[in-house]
Protein backbone atom coordinates (compact mmCIF):
# COMPACT_ATOMS: atom_id res chain seq x y z
CA UNK A 1 0.00 0.00 0.00
CA UNK A 2 1.45 3.08 -1.04
CA UNK A 3 0.80 7.23 -0.92
CA UNK A 4 -1.99 7.07 1.50
CA UNK A 5 -2.32 11.03 1.81
CA UNK A 6 -5.00 12.46 4.58
CA UNK A 7 -6.36 15.94 3.15
CA UNK A 8 -7.38 18.73 5.70
CA UNK A 9 -10.74 19.81 4.15
CA UNK A 10 -12.03 16.10 4.68
CA UNK A 11 -13.10 14.41 8.03
CA UNK A 12 -9.38 14.33 9.67
CA UNK A 13 -8.48 10.79 11.18
CA UNK A 14 -6.89 10.49 14.35
CA UNK A 15 -3.34 9.82 15.01
CA UNK A 16 -3.31 7.06 17.10
CA UNK A 17 -0.45 7.65 19.34
CA UNK A 18 -1.06 11.45 20.25
CA UNK A 19 -3.80 13.05 22.39
CA UNK A 20 -5.33 15.20 19.59
CA UNK A 21 -7.17 14.69 16.05
CA UNK A 22 -5.35 16.43 13.17
CA UNK A 23 -4.67 15.37 9.88
CA UNK A 24 -2.43 12.48 9.27
CA UNK A 25 1.02 12.29 8.04
CA UNK A 26 1.81 11.85 4.19
CA UNK A 27 2.60 8.35 4.58
CA UNK A 28 1.10 4.92 4.60
CA UNK A 29 1.33 1.34 5.48
CA UNK A 30 1.88 0.19 8.63
CA UNK A 31 4.99 2.08 9.13
CA UNK A 32 2.66 5.52 9.59
CA UNK A 33 0.81 3.95 12.20
CA UNK A 34 0.99 5.94 15.79
CA UNK A 35 3.70 8.51 14.51
CA UNK A 36 4.64 11.57 16.83
CA UNK A 37 6.42 12.90 14.32
CA UNK A 38 9.11 15.37 14.97
CA UNK A 39 11.27 17.84 12.23
CA UNK A 40 10.99 17.05 9.08
CA UNK A 41 15.18 17.79 8.67
CA UNK A 42 16.87 14.74 7.09
CA UNK A 43 18.75 12.08 9.08
CA UNK A 44 22.17 12.95 10.26
CA UNK A 45 24.75 10.43 8.96
CA UNK A 46 25.28 7.61 11.39
CA UNK A 47 28.17 8.65 13.61
CA UNK A 48 27.62 6.21 16.45
CA UNK A 49 29.00 2.82 16.80
CA UNK A 50 26.39 0.46 16.91
CA UNK A 51 25.22 -1.22 20.54
CA UNK A 52 25.53 -4.41 20.89
CA UNK A 53 22.62 -6.04 22.35
CA UNK A 54 22.68 -7.04 26.01
CA UNK A 55 25.06 -4.47 26.78
CA UNK A 56 24.12 -2.81 30.15
CA UNK A 57 24.76 0.99 29.41
CA UNK A 58 26.94 3.17 32.09
CA UNK A 59 26.81 6.33 29.74
CA UNK A 60 23.82 7.70 27.61
CA UNK A 61 23.97 10.25 24.51
CA UNK A 62 20.86 12.22 24.58
CA UNK A 63 21.20 13.24 21.20
CA UNK A 64 21.71 9.58 20.53
CA UNK A 65 18.25 7.59 18.49
CA UNK A 66 16.56 6.27 21.45
CA UNK A 67 15.51 3.06 19.32
CA UNK A 68 19.08 1.96 19.25
CA UNK A 69 19.18 2.06 22.58
CA UNK A 70 15.90 0.25 23.64
CA UNK A 71 16.19 -2.34 21.02
CA UNK A 72 19.60 -3.20 22.33
CA UNK A 73 17.69 -4.43 25.24
CA UNK A 74 17.50 -7.69 25.71
CA UNK A 75 15.55 -8.26 29.16
CA UNK A 76 13.00 -5.73 31.15
CA UNK A 77 14.36 -3.99 34.24
CA UNK A 78 14.46 -5.41 37.78
CA UNK A 79 11.88 -2.95 38.98
CA UNK A 80 8.06 -2.29 39.80
CA UNK A 81 6.08 -2.23 36.47
CA UNK A 82 5.30 1.15 35.06
CA UNK A 83 4.05 2.54 31.10
CA UNK A 84 6.20 5.83 31.36
CA UNK A 85 4.77 8.27 28.76
CA UNK A 86 2.84 8.40 25.83
CA UNK A 87 1.81 4.95 23.46
CA UNK A 88 4.47 7.17 20.82
CA UNK A 89 6.77 8.58 22.87
CA UNK A 90 7.60 6.29 25.98
CA UNK A 91 9.36 3.44 27.67
CA UNK A 92 8.13 0.29 29.90
CA UNK A 93 9.50 -0.09 33.49
CA UNK A 94 9.41 -3.95 34.68
CA UNK A 95 8.08 -5.58 31.74
CA UNK A 96 6.54 -9.17 31.94
CA UNK A 97 6.93 -11.44 28.64
CA UNK A 98 4.40 -12.94 27.81
CA UNK A 99 4.86 -16.74 27.16
CA UNK A 100 5.93 -17.98 23.57
CA UNK A 101 3.23 -20.72 24.20
CA UNK A 102 0.07 -20.69 25.99
CA UNK A 103 -3.24 -23.09 26.49
CA UNK A 104 -5.07 -20.49 23.77
CA UNK A 105 -2.24 -18.59 22.03
CA UNK A 106 1.47 -19.09 20.15
CA UNK A 107 3.37 -16.00 20.03
CA UNK A 108 5.16 -15.06 16.61
CA UNK A 109 8.54 -14.08 14.99
CA UNK A 110 10.33 -14.87 18.33
CA UNK A 111 13.55 -13.59 16.65
CA UNK A 112 11.63 -10.10 17.12
CA UNK A 113 11.85 -10.11 20.93
CA UNK A 114 8.61 -8.19 21.36
CA UNK A 115 6.51 -10.30 23.15
CA UNK A 116 6.91 -8.09 26.32
CA UNK A 117 4.37 -5.74 28.10
CA UNK A 118 2.72 -4.35 31.11
CA UNK A 119 1.40 -7.00 33.71
CA UNK A 120 -1.73 -5.71 32.77
CA UNK A 121 -1.05 -6.23 28.93
CA UNK A 122 0.00 -10.04 29.93
CA UNK A 123 -3.12 -10.41 31.85
CA UNK A 124 -5.62 -9.16 29.11
CA UNK A 125 -4.01 -11.24 26.15
CA UNK A 126 -4.60 -14.41 28.87
CA UNK A 127 -8.16 -13.54 29.08
CA UNK A 128 -8.63 -13.32 25.93
CA UNK A 129 -7.15 -16.20 25.04
CA UNK A 130 -8.81 -18.07 27.73
CA UNK A 131 -12.35 -16.69 25.97
CA UNK A 132 -11.25 -17.63 22.43
CA UNK A 133 -12.44 -21.57 21.59
CA UNK A 134 -15.74 -20.43 23.22
CA UNK A 135 -15.97 -17.71 20.73
CA UNK A 136 -15.46 -20.32 17.90
CA UNK A 137 -11.73 -19.05 17.93
CA UNK A 138 -9.37 -21.86 17.81
CA UNK A 139 -6.73 -19.50 19.66
CA UNK A 140 -4.85 -16.30 19.37
CA UNK A 141 -1.51 -15.68 16.99
CA UNK A 142 0.39 -13.37 18.84
CA UNK A 143 2.51 -10.62 17.16
CA UNK A 144 4.58 -7.19 17.99
CA UNK A 145 4.10 -6.39 21.53
CA UNK A 146 6.82 -4.23 23.33
CA UNK A 147 10.29 -4.73 23.32
CA UNK A 148 11.85 -5.72 27.03
CA UNK A 149 11.80 -2.05 28.26
CA UNK A 150 9.39 -0.34 25.69
CA UNK A 151 10.89 2.37 23.84
CA UNK A 152 10.59 3.24 20.36
CA UNK A 153 11.73 0.21 17.68
CA UNK A 154 14.18 -0.73 15.99
CA UNK A 155 11.58 -1.49 12.79
CA UNK A 156 8.06 -1.15 12.30
CA UNK A 157 6.27 0.84 14.68
CA UNK A 158 5.82 4.28 15.92
CA UNK A 159 3.86 3.01 19.27
CA UNK A 160 4.10 0.25 21.25
CA UNK A 161 6.32 1.98 23.21
CA UNK A 162 4.70 1.51 26.54
CA UNK A 163 3.96 -1.86 26.85
CA UNK A 164 -0.16 -1.59 26.52
CA UNK A 165 -0.14 -2.07 22.60
CA UNK A 166 -0.18 -5.77 21.17
CA UNK A 167 -1.56 -7.03 17.40
CA UNK A 168 -3.17 -10.06 16.98
CA UNK A 169 -3.23 -11.75 13.78
CA UNK A 170 -6.47 -12.49 11.87
CA UNK A 171 -5.31 -15.78 11.42
CA UNK A 172 -6.52 -18.28 13.62
CA UNK A 173 -3.79 -20.81 15.60
CA UNK A 174 -3.48 -23.60 13.69
CA UNK A 175 -3.82 -27.54 15.10
CA UNK A 176 -0.28 -27.67 16.47
CA UNK A 177 2.56 -25.94 17.87
CA UNK A 178 4.61 -24.45 15.11
CA UNK A 179 8.23 -24.28 15.75
CA UNK A 180 10.74 -21.31 15.71
CA UNK A 181 11.26 -21.66 11.59
CA UNK A 182 7.53 -21.80 10.92
CA UNK A 183 6.68 -18.67 13.21
CA UNK A 184 9.71 -16.74 11.42
CA UNK A 185 8.12 -17.31 7.80
CA UNK A 186 4.34 -18.34 8.21
CA UNK A 187 2.43 -15.65 6.19
CA UNK A 188 -0.51 -13.59 7.83
CA UNK A 189 -3.23 -12.99 5.60
CA UNK A 190 -5.26 -9.60 4.45
CA UNK A 191 -8.77 -9.77 4.95
CA UNK A 192 -9.24 -7.55 2.30
CA UNK A 193 -10.83 -7.41 -1.22
CA UNK A 194 -8.63 -5.71 -3.04
CA UNK A 195 -5.99 -3.12 -3.07
CA UNK A 196 -7.19 0.06 -1.75
CA UNK A 197 -4.70 2.54 -2.85
CA UNK A 198 -6.93 2.43 -6.61
CA UNK A 199 -9.10 5.34 -7.77
CA UNK A 200 -12.65 4.17 -6.94
CA UNK A 201 -11.66 0.85 -5.09
CA UNK A 202 -14.31 -0.71 -3.31
CA UNK A 203 -12.54 -0.80 0.06
CA UNK A 204 -14.42 -3.94 1.99
CA UNK A 205 -13.27 -7.26 3.25
CA UNK A 206 -13.29 -10.34 1.37
CA UNK A 207 -16.44 -12.12 3.09
CA UNK A 208 -14.29 -15.78 2.30
CA UNK A 209 -11.68 -14.52 4.53
CA UNK A 210 -13.80 -11.90 6.98
CA UNK A 211 -16.39 -14.14 8.91
CA UNK A 212 -18.34 -13.36 11.19
CA UNK A 213 -15.85 -15.47 13.96
CA UNK A 214 -13.40 -12.54 13.55
CA UNK A 215 -16.09 -9.88 14.41
CA UNK A 216 -17.35 -12.25 17.40
CA UNK A 217 -13.75 -11.92 18.37
CA UNK A 218 -12.71 -8.56 18.10
CA UNK A 219 -15.81 -7.74 19.80
CA UNK A 220 -14.94 -9.17 22.83
CA UNK A 221 -11.78 -7.49 22.74
CA UNK A 222 -13.33 -4.26 22.79
CA UNK A 223 -15.78 -5.43 25.40
CA UNK A 224 -12.96 -5.37 28.11
CA UNK A 225 -12.91 -2.53 30.18
CA UNK A 226 -9.33 -2.29 30.12
CA UNK A 227 -9.31 -1.60 26.28
CA UNK A 228 -8.67 1.90 25.23
CA UNK A 229 -8.77 1.51 21.18
CA UNK A 230 -8.40 -1.30 18.79
CA UNK A 231 -7.34 -0.28 15.44
CA UNK A 232 -7.95 -2.41 12.06
CA UNK A 233 -8.45 -1.66 8.42
CA UNK A 234 -11.29 0.90 7.54
CA UNK A 235 -12.89 -2.11 5.24
CA UNK A 236 -12.79 -4.28 8.71
CA UNK A 237 -14.51 -1.27 10.64
CA UNK A 238 -17.20 -0.97 8.10
CA UNK A 239 -17.78 -4.58 8.14
CA UNK A 240 -17.82 -4.61 12.23
CA UNK A 241 -20.51 -1.63 11.67
CA UNK A 242 -22.54 -3.58 9.27
CA UNK A 243 -22.04 -7.05 11.58
CA UNK A 244 -23.32 -5.40 14.81
CA UNK A 245 -27.67 -5.26 15.51
CA UNK A 246 -27.88 -4.97 19.04
CA UNK A 247 -25.45 -3.06 21.40
CA UNK A 248 -23.01 -0.95 19.53
CA UNK A 249 -21.55 0.94 22.26
CA UNK A 250 -18.21 -0.95 21.71
CA UNK A 251 -17.88 0.16 17.97
CA UNK A 252 -16.84 3.02 19.82
CA UNK A 253 -13.17 2.09 20.29
CA UNK A 254 -12.85 0.01 17.18
CA UNK A 255 -10.58 2.67 15.07
CA UNK A 256 -9.75 2.96 11.22
CA UNK A 257 -6.36 3.61 10.32
CA UNK A 258 -3.80 2.31 7.73
CA UNK A 259 -3.13 -0.80 7.49
CA UNK A 260 -4.36 -3.44 9.89
CA UNK A 261 -6.01 -5.78 7.19
CA UNK A 262 -3.69 -8.61 8.77
CA UNK A 263 -4.31 -7.76 12.33
CA UNK A 264 -6.20 -6.13 14.73
CA UNK A 265 -4.10 -3.60 16.88
CA UNK A 266 -5.44 -3.45 20.89
CA UNK A 267 -4.29 -0.45 23.22
CA UNK A 268 -5.22 -0.44 26.53
CA UNK A 269 -5.93 2.24 28.90
CA UNK A 270 -2.99 3.11 31.48
CA UNK A 271 -2.76 1.17 34.29
CA UNK A 272 -3.37 2.14 37.79
CA UNK A 273 -0.07 2.94 39.74
CA UNK A 274 1.72 3.96 36.24
CA UNK A 275 2.48 7.62 37.31
CA UNK A 276 3.65 9.74 34.25
CA UNK A 277 1.79 7.30 31.59
CA UNK A 278 -0.23 9.79 29.20
CA UNK A 279 -3.72 8.31 27.85
CA UNK A 280 -4.88 8.89 24.15
CA UNK A 281 -7.89 11.36 24.44
CA UNK A 282 -10.46 8.77 24.29
CA UNK A 283 -12.99 8.26 21.03
CA UNK A 284 -15.42 10.72 20.19
CA UNK A 285 -18.67 9.41 21.16
CA UNK A 286 -20.91 7.33 18.68
CA UNK A 287 -20.29 4.42 17.11
CA UNK A 288 -18.07 5.73 14.36
CA UNK A 289 -19.59 4.41 11.38
CA UNK A 290 -20.62 7.40 10.20
CA UNK A 291 -18.97 10.65 8.69
CA UNK A 292 -15.40 9.66 10.00
CA UNK A 293 -15.76 6.04 8.03
CA UNK A 294 -17.23 7.55 5.22
CA UNK A 295 -13.64 9.48 5.09
CA UNK A 296 -11.58 6.65 5.40
CA UNK A 297 -13.69 4.85 2.53
CA UNK A 298 -13.21 7.25 -0.06
CA UNK A 299 -10.13 7.89 -2.42
CA UNK A 300 -8.78 10.83 -0.27
CA UNK A 301 -6.32 8.97 2.55
CA UNK A 302 -5.67 6.40 -0.24
CA UNK A 303 -5.41 8.00 -3.75
CA UNK A 304 -2.18 9.98 -3.90
CA UNK A 305 -2.21 13.59 -4.89
CA UNK A 306 1.36 13.20 -6.78
CA UNK A 307 2.80 10.05 -6.65
CA UNK A 308 6.16 11.28 -7.63
CA UNK A 309 6.37 13.28 -4.26
CA UNK A 310 9.83 12.19 -2.81
CA UNK A 311 9.63 10.34 0.60
CA UNK A 312 11.53 12.96 3.00
CA UNK A 313 13.10 10.66 5.82
CA UNK A 314 12.91 11.66 9.14
CA UNK A 315 15.34 11.98 11.84
CA UNK A 316 15.04 9.14 14.50
CA UNK A 317 13.51 10.25 17.90
CA UNK A 318 16.50 10.83 20.27
CA UNK A 319 16.56 10.00 23.64
CA UNK A 320 16.63 13.20 24.99
CA UNK A 321 12.72 13.27 23.69
CA UNK A 322 11.63 10.79 26.01
CA UNK A 323 10.58 11.68 29.57
CA UNK A 324 13.56 11.59 31.72
CA UNK A 325 12.46 8.32 33.89
CA UNK A 326 13.49 6.59 31.01
CA UNK A 327 17.11 6.79 31.04
CA UNK A 328 16.81 5.36 34.10
CA UNK A 329 14.71 2.31 32.86
CA UNK A 330 17.59 1.46 30.89
CA UNK A 331 20.53 2.58 32.98
CA UNK A 332 18.89 0.05 35.72
CA UNK A 333 19.80 -3.54 36.08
Amino acid sequence: MTGARAAPSAVPPEKPGVVSATPAPAAGGSQAFGVQLPSDIPAPPQKWRPITPGTRLTSLDPNRAAKEYFGAMLRPSNVRARSIGSYAKGCLAGGKSLPTDGPGWQVMRLSRNRNWGHPVMIDYLEDLARDAPGLGWRGLLVGDMAQPRGGPMTSGHSSHQIGLDADIWLKPMPDHRMDADERENVSAVSMLKGPMDVKGADRSVDPRKFTDTHAILIRRAAQDPRTARIFVSPAIKKALCAFETGDRSWLRVIRPWWGHHYHFHVRLSCPKGSSGCKDQTPPPPGDGCGKHLAYWLSDEPWVPKDPDAPVVKRRPMELAALPNSCRAVLEAQ
